[in-house]
């Protein structure tokens, strides 16, 4: 896999997986107990560490050269 595709697949992951972050803040989704935990103990951190690695990604890359 080359750096643009795997750049492209991921910022597509950050996009979508972001969209139930949308749903907790200003939808119904917080009153749903099983919601809140998979938004703030799964999709949360997963869109926080590919927002990371989106942004350092190249620089990790390099540094383990």
């Amino acid at each position: 896999m080359n750096a643009a595709l795997e750049r492209k697949i991921i910022r597509w992951l950050h996009i979508l997986a972001s969209i139930p972050i949308i749903g907790y803040i200003y939808g119904p989704v917080s009153g749903i107990p099983e919601a809140v935990i998979a938004v703030r103990w799964g999709i949360l951190p997963a869109v926080a560490l590919s927002g990371l690695w989106l942004w350092k990604g190249p620089w990790v890359k390099r540094l383990f050269r």
